[in-house]
């Protein structure tokens, strides 16, 4: 699942589209904080069977972090990918 994963991201990541993308995955690398807290919370979730990526999880991202939801769920699959792959 891990390489599921950073299979999607590398797959983002060459895509011209993605550039802006990037800038938003840049923010999370420099702010391991952000990446631990976002952890957290999807483990939070999970302890009620709340899937990370159910429409309710990437709606909550979205809306705290002013993203449409395609950039929600790269940035979700990003952060699970690299910090938190237990998560589901």
């Amino acid at each position: 699942m891990y390489y599921l994963f950073l299979l999607l991201v590398a797959a983002f990541a060459s895509i011209p589209i993605a550039s802006a993308q990037s800038g938003l995955l840049e923010s999370v690398k420099r702010n391991p904080q952000e990446a631990i807290s976002l952890c957290q919370r999807f483990k939070n979730l999970n302890s009620k069977g709340i899937s990370t990526s159910s429409n309710q999880v990437i709606d909550e991202i979205s809306r705290k972090k002013n993203l449409n939801s395609i950039d929600a769920e790269i940035l979700s699959i990003y952060v699970i990918a690299m910090h938190c792959p237990e998560i589901y």
